[in-house]
């Protein structure tokens, strides 16, 4: 496997989207507190508000699972299933994002949509390990 190999390609690919929901997600953050006349450092005061922020700092804390569980599935586990997964866990982040800045009572199958797809990026890290630790040791 090489850094130019396809799956690994889409890797990055979806690790750019992921970024960039990030990114989205911030700058809507500013346009509430712009809306809401809300100023930092103040993170409440309007449920609008307080919605972009937990949208944004929930999509931060994820990443902490997410971006090495999409690396190491990607690395060891190999193939185009990691980046589709990964892809999954975006779409389940813009879900979970649209849906609490809406409503916040329907974040939950965003929510759920993007777990499950850690969970299942670390699986596939996991067995992409251990296949290539009983590799390198037999």
């Amino acid at each position: 496997m090489t850094l130019a190999a396809p799956a690994i390609i889409l890797t990055a690919a979806v690790t750019l989207l992921a970024i960039l929901i990030s990114i989205c997600l911030q700058i809507n953050t500013g346009k509430v507190r712009g809306r809401t006349g809300i100023k930092p450092p103040a993170m409440s005061g309007d449920p609008a508000l307080e919605a972009a922020l937990r949208a944004e700092g929930n999509t931060v804390e994820q990443y902490v699972l997410f971006l090495p569980a999409l690396w190491l599935a990607a690395l060891y586990f190999q193939g185009w299933v990691p980046p589709i997964v990964g892809l999954v866990w975006c779409l389940g982040r813009v879900m979970y994002a649209v849906g609490y800045m809406n409503q916040p009572e329907k974040r939950y199958p965003g929510y759920m949509v993007s777990v499950l797809a850690a969970l299942v990026l670390i699986v596939l890290a996991v067995i992409g390990l251990v296949n290539a630790w009983m590799a390198a040791t037999a």
